[in-house]
């Protein structure tokens, strides 16, 4: 039988568990995106910079209403799901394909990432989202509830800065010029926290206001206001 735990929510689940399974699919779906790489302009970037940022904004989310401890809990959640999807898409590209289906390279070249690139981007996000997530929460106990723009785009400016170093350098040095590293560093960082400054920001000042009468086992704080 079903209980609606929000009152507002999807029956059977509350708003802390809402945004939890947000942020693992979006996870997932950005580590899917990552294989494909796209053109703006003179920038080459994976398609993944168009949903990674709002995996920050809803790890930002989480710690602003719930609290580091539980943040940490969800990030390693989504760190094991990200393994589960790597392991067995890898294994679903090692069962023989069938006559009629002439697509297996492909399916390997989309889903059978390169090792090296695969223990980057682990470390990359272990790293960067629980900075993300630990410098949101110091930021908070200088700011109080107020000033939450300070406090997603401080600690997306420290957490980003970690995920696409840690990670470019991780995948890439050795294989590309310095110069060429140092430029992919740049792009991919300055895209990812300007996404989350222009779009995620905003959408946290909703969210984070609607999840705030959240009933899970923790203590709540009042709304936040812009003044």
């Amino acid at each position: 039988m079903y209980c609606d735990r929000t009152g507002e929510g999807m029956k059977g689940l509350n708003k802390r568990e809402i945004v939890s399974i947000a942020f693992v699919v979006s996870l997932l779906i950005s580590n899917i995106l990552a294989v494909k790489l796209m053109a703006i302009g003179p920038l080459v970037l994976p398609a993944a910079v168009i949903i990674y940022p709002f995996c920050f904004m809803l790890g930002d989310i989480i710690t602003e209403v719930w609290g580091y401890n539980y943040a940490r809990k969800v990030i390693f959640v989504g760190f094991f799901a990200n393994a589960a999807m790597v392991l067995f898409s890898y294994l679903g590209g090692l069962l023989p394909a069938a006559t009629a289906w002439p697509h297996q390279d492909a399916y390997m070249a989309i889903f059978t990432m390169v090792p090296r690139i695969v223990v980057a981007s682990f470390i990359a996000y272990l790293l960067g989202e629980l900075l993300n997530s630990y410098s949101l929460e110091k930021i908070k106990s200088w700011t109080g509830v107020r000033l939450l723009f300070i406090r997603t785009i401080g600690s997306s400016l420290i957490g980003q800065l970690v995920d696409t170093g840690v990670f470019i350098t991780l995948a890439f040095y050795g294989l590309v010029p310095n110069q060429v590293l140092l430029i992919m560093m740049l792009s991919q960082y300055l895209v990812k926290v300007g996404l989350e400054a222009v779009a995620g920001t905003p959408l946290a000042y909703l969210m984070v206001n609607w999840a705030r009468d959240d009933r899970s086992d923790t203590k709540m704080e009042d709304p936040i206001r812009f003044s």
